[in-house]
């Protein structure tokens, strides 16, 4: 049973000196006690929700109280962000960080926030490769194949992405800056609109966070040309990489959660010590590995540095790329 904090109980013994600290870090070994909010900032069905609900409920089942899950799009992912690092710094609301979050501290000219500043790190989830994929109905078959397309149809190939600085966005950008394609970018609000437009051939490349996208992948409804990691994925072992054609490209999505800046250690403690019990759980490291997912796990300090690090590395691809969002 969690040990609970009787005020009237502890004045009446005369603790009369219990500090109102001394209240907060006692609060804080109950926690929680009641629901906690976990924010993504992309429409339900993409990547980031379907790997926050997975973990979500893990962890509602093992902390005895509700993870909502709550989408809120908006602004590549920068709605949702404000709105968490704005909020009570008590557990209570929480994000769900993904590479936009990187990316958007240099893409974006004007943020009320620093995010490795305002954040407080606690747990890294999982790493994925992006996929390039196409419809069907695009006559390439191969990275190669499809460069030789677009520059024979110059602005006229449509890059649908899940928002401006999304992993995705950014992936492409990266893409057509290494070998001089023009694309026409069309931003959507998450990956599951742009998804819906792609198979229904509106939009003709994406390079999709690949647990979104696995699935129509294997059913045909789109043509994985290659992952965008240094090496191949286990999920689509048959599929090449980017690199292999175009030499130095590497790009990959990385996941997990944080707090408001200022949020007790003793619940960042029980937050991270959970998820690293459901990334060891076998049914959670199978559902991951479905969806071409690496478990990440670790410390909080050790989210902490790769926050930074991709900070620094989306920041060379952003300048590399010449993008910028006002």
């Amino acid at each position: 049973m969690k040990p609970r904090l009787n005020l009237v109980r502890l004045f009446a013994l005369g603790m009369t000196g219990l500090t109102w600290a001394g209240i907060s870090d006692a609060a804080a070994l109950d926690y929680p006690t009641r629901p906690v909010r976990w924010v993504v900032g992309y429409p339900a069905g993409g990547t980031t929700d379907i790997l926050a609900r997975l973990i979500g409920q893990y962890l509602s089942e093992k902390l005895g109280q509700q993870f909502i899950v709550e989408n809120k799009p908006g602004a590549g992912n920068n709605i949702a962000t404000e709105a968490v690092i704005n909020s009570p710094p008590d557990g209570y609301t929480l994000l769900f960080v993904n590479p936009a979050n990187g990316i958007n501290t240099s893409l974006y000219k004007k943020l009320s926030f620093n995010f490795p500043r305002d954040i407080a790190p606690i747990a890294g989830i999982t790493r994925v490769p992006n996929v390039m994929e196409v419809n069907p109905n695009v006559p390439a078959k191969t990275v190669a194949e499809f460069i030789a397309y677009a520059k024979a149809n110059p602005n006229k190939v449509n890059l649908a992405s899940s928002g401006n600085g999304t992993s995705v966005h950014l992936s492409g950008e990266l893409f057509m800056a290494m070998t001089g394609v023009k694309l026409t970018h069309v931003p959507y609000r998450g990956s599951a609109p742009a998804l819906t437009d792609m198979i229904a051939g509106q939009v003709q490349v994406l390079f999709d966070n690949l647990p979104s996208s696995i699935e129509h992948v294997r059913a045909g409804k789109l043509r994985a040309l290659a992952v965008t990691t240094e090496k191949r994925s286990e999920a689509l072992p048959d599929v090449p990489t980017v690199a292999e054609t175009v030499p130095g490209y590497e790009a990959s999505a990385w996941f997990g959660m944080g707090a408001p800046k200022g949020t007790p250690p003793e619940v960042i403690a029980v937050l991270n010590k959970t998820i690293n019990e459901a990334l060891a759980d076998p049914n959670i490291k199978a559902r991951l590995a479905e969806m071409g997912g690496m478990p990440m796990g670790g410390t909080p300090a050790d989210f902490g540095k790769i926050i930074v690090d991709e900070t620094e590395k989306w920041r060379k691809v952003v300048e590399f790329a010449g993008a910028s969002v006002d």
